[in-house]
């Protein structure tokens, strides 16, 4: 069976029903089934729908962005960080023999910064509001590439 290219509008919102994320106003988000593009609570409840279908889909934060791990969270001197003005939400790339991690500055004192490898919703419920646009066989070139392309998609 054929790969499926899925495409749909959403509104993210937090336990409070505050919005975090929409694509109101843009092209729907596009994704291929099986390629790890969404949040496999999301992509299990979409991938049910049919074109037109709207649904309230709950995510519980095991099947978003995981639990928090306080292993993410280290403290570093602030010497050991680019020189400049360190501050609350920015985001740095740490390189290693593991490969990469993006870490977010969650604190800064005089001589230390707290930085969280952990994403920013970890721990977190996820509340989607959706509508399935589109649900069509995914091309040869999407298939081999793994990811939509096109409108809402990847583009080369």
């Amino acid at each position: 069976m054929k790969q499926r290219v899925i495409s749909f509008h959403y509104t993210l919102k937090n336990e409070k029903g505050e919005v975090l994320d929409s694509s109101a106003g843009q092209e729907p988000l596009s994704y291929m089934e099986g390629g790890q593009q969404i949040v496999p609570g999301l992509e299990k409840e979409v991938g049910q729908l049919k074109t037109g279908e709207k649904k309230n889909i709950k995510v519980a934060a095991g099947d978003g962005y995981g639990q928090r791990d306080e292993r993410f969270v280290i403290v570093v001197e602030k010497s050991e960080l680019p020189q400049g003005d360190v501050q609350i939400g920015q985001q740095y790339e740490l390189k290693s023999d593991k490969g990469s991690q993006v870490v977010m500055v969650t604190k800064v004192t005089d001589t230390q910064v707290t930085l969280d490898g952990n994403h920013p919703l970890a721990g977190e419920d996820l509340f989607f509001d959706v509508e399935v646009t589109e649900i069509r066989e995914a091309t040869d070139e999407e298939a081999a590439h793994g990811h939509a392309h096109g409108a809402g998609g990847h583009h080369h």
